[in-house]
Formats: structure tokens, sequence, C-alpha cells
């Protein structure tokens, strides 16, 4: 399969800001269904580096969204390092986190407020239209996961809890 994708890695092929794109914008769904206001734009910035990951990914997903961010967080720290290395990732994929958030502005998944910093997701009558490869089918999920659990806190207790600093 990765053949057909010319001159392009597997990690290229699976993370990419059209993907970071779909991702940000199901956390914005997500972020919206407890919250009527914005996500923070820096917490754009942590979700890539939690559901592009596979162990962290599969932390997410059999983390129920009723448990919340601090369930997840004691399941990362039984491997502390896991949890700790969320903040490496989050530095290293800035690049693809802001790529991610500009492809989303420009296709109309995201709204950008440039005078609040926040974001918050297109219509969710778009996730009807969008067919998402099976490779990458718990990221959206998860992606939606973190807004839930995200809008639930406020952006100093998230960066705290997950020993992320940007």
């Amino acid at each position: 399969m990765i053949g057909e994708y010319h001159g392009y890695s597997e990690l290229e092929i699976t993370q990419n800001p059209a993907l970071g794109a779909y991702a940000l914008w199901q956390f914005g769904l997500g972020h919206q269904e407890r919250n009527s206001d914005p996500a923070p734009l820096a917490l754009a910035f942590l979700v890539l580096p939690m559901v592009l990951h596979a162990k962290t990914l599969t932390s997410i997903s059999s983390t129920w969204e009723s448990s919340g961010l601090g369930k997840f967080v004691q399941k990362m720290s039984e491997n502390r390092e896991e949890l700790l290395s969320i903040h490496g990732r989050a530095l290293a994929m800035r690049p693809l986190s802001f790529n991610s958030v500009v492809i989303g502005a420009s296709r109309k998944l995201l709204k950008l407020d440039y005078e609040t910093a926040t974001i918050r997701a297109a219509s969710p009558e778009l996730i009807s239209r969008a067919t998402v490869p099976e490779r990458v089918k718990k990221v959206g999920p998860a992606s939606r996961k973190i807004g839930v659990w995200f809008s639930q806190l406020d952006s100093v207790q998230i960066f705290r809890t997950l020993n992320v600093s940007l």
C-alpha cells in the first residue's frame, strides 16, 4: 500500500496536515459539545502529539469519555515516561500542528479568531461527508474525546496535568 504514495515516507503519509486538520476539527466538535466558548488555540498543539502516537492513542481510546483527563493521566502515569513524552512530541510536532490549523482554516473546517487566539470547529454536518481510511479511524473519536476532556478544565490545568509547556 505504501508503494502507491510515491516519494512519501510512512510517517509523512500518516502524520500530515490534512489528517491533522481533521483531528483538530474533531477536537473542536468535542470541545463545543460541552462548552460554548471556542477552544484556546494553544490547546490545539496538544491534540496531534496525543492522537498520532500509537500508545497514547490506545490509552485515549480505552478511557471512557466520562472518566475525563484525570483518568487518562492516571493510566499514562503507570508508565511515567509515556506521559512525559507528550511534552517532547508537542514541541517536535509544532510545525505539523500549525500547518494543520492553517489547512483546517483554509478548508473551512476550523474558524480562527485572531484577536482572542481561539478556534471553533465548523459545522458538524460535514462529518457525514468525511471518509476516513481504516488505518486512521481511531484518530477522529480520540480527538473528539480530548476536546470534551479539555472543555471541562482551563488551559493552565490542562498543561499542568499533562506536564506540558509550549
